[in-house]
């Protein structure tokens, strides 16, 4: 059987239904809920449409009006031009404000079409269908968004989804890489929140076949669990919500530099966990086996080490974009011990010195 989680923000109450087969499950809910609207609008991308349209189709075919968009795969759904194209199908096909948007993907289309949703006439109510591991983080929190060449999700809103329904039975189609890049948040996840988690995953998660051997549905739900407290008490990231993006100044950083192209999201936010880990041990004096931990990492397929092309001055110069930097002054969620975190200002030379260590450690 699957959870029902409910999710608490200022600004709305939604429940998340997460299970191996929890569109049959909850389905029933779900159809009463979509029946009132208009129109429904499904986002999707060209991937999740060739795997799971026709699931779709079937839970969905009691209703009236069905309209798919179906983008290109990965973070270039991110882009200008493809929410422009959004909107575009959204007005010809004759969506009004009594029309619902579905985010039927992962973290990108959950991005790009709650985007879409936050602006369409000012708004119109949307539901996320996460099919990715990464999703179980980027579904719940009402953060939505669209990349700017100079900086990842620096067009966005904070606007919440009417429910979250997360069915990790079609997380057995992923490739290994999406796998590794989703599980890198929920690594996050355990190291913003409790040792323990952390130690379950590393004791349950040793080698890239376990993560289709061992149901991952435990553990997202206990992530979603550490979002949600965190959430609940400061929906707009005015203060701890900040501590979610752990790894994630340098990690997007490193995503701008790569075009959006050549890392994927969680394999960018594992370099990121590393730069943050190596800070947090000169400014805390942090008591944490960083060696034994890169080992596992390694053996679940991440790479640790830097390439030779990534310069500092790159990185800083995205970094100086991250949302948290303020009077140009780039700011670092860093771990006082795992699940005590504060926020420090970092300077361009603690920075660069911090980067230094990780490219001759990894020489």
């Amino acid at each position: 059987m699957g959870e029902e989680k409910w999710i608490h923000t200022a600004s709305k109450t939604y429940p998340v239904y997460i299970g191996q087969n929890i569109w049959q499950e909850a389905g029933q809910n779900l159809l009463s809920a979509l029946s009132s609207y208009s129109k429904v609008f499904v986002v999707t991308d060209q991937h999740v449409a060739a795997l799971h349209k026709e699931k779709l189709d079937a839970l969905l075919a009691p209703l009236n009006e069905v309209i798919y968009y179906i983008t290109p795969n990965g973070e270039e759904a991110k882009s200008f031009t493809v929410y422009e194209d959004v909107m575009t199908r959204a007005i010809e096909s004759g969506l009004d404000r009594k029309s619902v948007l579905l985010a039927f993907g992962g973290g990108v289309i959950g991005d790009l079409g709650g985007f879409v949703a936050a602006t369409y006439m000012r708004g119109i109510p949307f539901y996320q269908f996460p099919t990715t591991v990464l999703a179980h983080d980027s579904a719940v929190g009402g953060k939505v968004a669209i990349n700017h060449p100079l900086g990842k999700n620096l067009i966005g809103q904070f606007y919440q989804p009417e429910a979250v329904f997360y069915d990790t039975h079609l997380l057995v189609t992923l490739p290994e890489r999406e796998m590794r890049s989703g599980f890198a948040e929920l690594v996050k996840h355990a190291l913003i929140s409790e040792r323990r988690l952390l130690d379950t995953l590393m004791a349950s998660y040793q080698k890239p076949e376990d993560f289709y051997k061992n149901d991952l549905t435990p553990y997202l739900a206990q992530g979603i669990d550490v979002k949600a407290q965190i959430v609940a008490q400061d929906e707009t990231e005015q203060g701890v919500r900040a501590y979610l993006n752990f790894g994630h100044t340098f990690g997007h950083a490193l995503e701008a530099y790569g075009g959006f192209k050549r890392w994927l999201h969680g394999e960018a936010i594992i370099f990121g966990m590393l730069f943050a880990l190596r800070m947090s041990q000169e400014q805390f004096d942090l008591s944490f086996d960083l060696a034994n931990f890169e080992a596992w990492l390694t053996a679940l397929g991440y790479t640790t080490f830097l390439p030779k092309d990534v310069t500092f001055e790159n990185l800083y110069q995205n970094m100086l974009h991250d949302k948290k930097t303020t009077y140009r002054e780039v700011k670092m969620v860093l771990l006082q011990e795992i699940g005590d975190l504060a926020i420090v200002p970092a300077s361009e030379e603690t920075l660069e010195h911090i980067f230094q260590k990780m490219k001759h450690e990894g020489a």
